[in-house]
């Protein structure tokens, strides 16, 4: 198993958000995490890739304990993430915005760009992944000036520029029509061939065209895991009007 999560317990306050979380994630599998709002998932997300630390529980990443490990470090040991809410710089160029994810141009910090220019591997290495999301005819147009869709395709490049072995996606379909949708859903199977991906997405019907697996999450519990067909028939998923699919 490339990824596991044992009894994770998350509370803010007087509130339990999550109760004895146990998952795993195998490599070079699509896994999916669903659940209605305020279940809990995007908390999970959050604890899952180092934005919070569970109160208690263990978060094991190829054979290593990563629990509580802030979110920078657990970006070095392979894993990176995309927002429902964009991080991007408007005023970059998807290639800049590229550029700057590169590890060794993050370490520049605030003369991130200064050492680019005429820098042939940085700028392969960016051009290569605008290739992977398909953005290479807009390399030099500012973010701010892109589609929607293709800002979406841009974020999730900006995540890969770690050369991660493992992509969360948190609500990619956030704000995406639907020729949008079927354009990001190409991407992502593309995507998969070279990366282990978890997707987090209240958008069910495309969750259940990717993913291999997907856990269910709700009252801060998983209820049901296994396949999109397995799921249909389970009673709980059933019975939260999830698997109406």
């Amino acid at each position: 198993m490339l990824f596991e999560a044992k009894a994770l317990h998350k509370r803010f306050g007087q509130q339990v958000v999550l109760e004895n979380i146990d998952l795993g994630f195998e490599a070079n599998r699509l896994s999916g995490i669903m659940g209605p709002n305020g279940a809990g998932k995007t908390t999970l997300f959050n604890v899952l890739t180092g934005q919070y630390k569970p109160d208690r529980g263990q978060v094991m990443f190829d054979g290593e304990d990563i629990t509580g490990q802030p979110a920078h470090t657990i970006v070095k040991k392979g894993i990176s993430r995309s927002f429902q809410i964009m991080n991007l710089f408007d005023d970059y160029t998807a290639l800049q915005n590229i550029t700057v994810a590169l590890p060794n141009i993050r370490q520049h910090r605030f003369n991130m760009l200064l050492n680019v220019p005429g820098n042939e591997p940085m700028t392969e290495r960016a051009f290569s992944i605008l290739d992977q999301i398909d953005l290479v005819e807009d390399a030099h147009v500012e973010a701010k000036n892109l589609p929607y869709g293709k800002r979406r395709a841009l974020e999730i490049g900006v995540a890969l520029a770690t050369h991660p072995k493992m992509l969360f996606l948190d609500e990619p379909t956030q704000g995406l029509g639907g020729d949008q949708i079927l354009n990001l859903s190409a991407l992502i199977e593309k995507l998969r061939e070279k990366v282990t991906i978890v997707i987090i997405e209240h958008d069910m019907s495309f969750l259940f065209g990717l993913a291999d697996v997907i856990a269910v999450v709700h009252w801060g519990q998983v209820i049901a895991s296994g396949t999109p067909d397995e799921l249909r028939q389970n009673k709980w998923v059933r019975a939260s009007n999830l698997g109406a699919l």
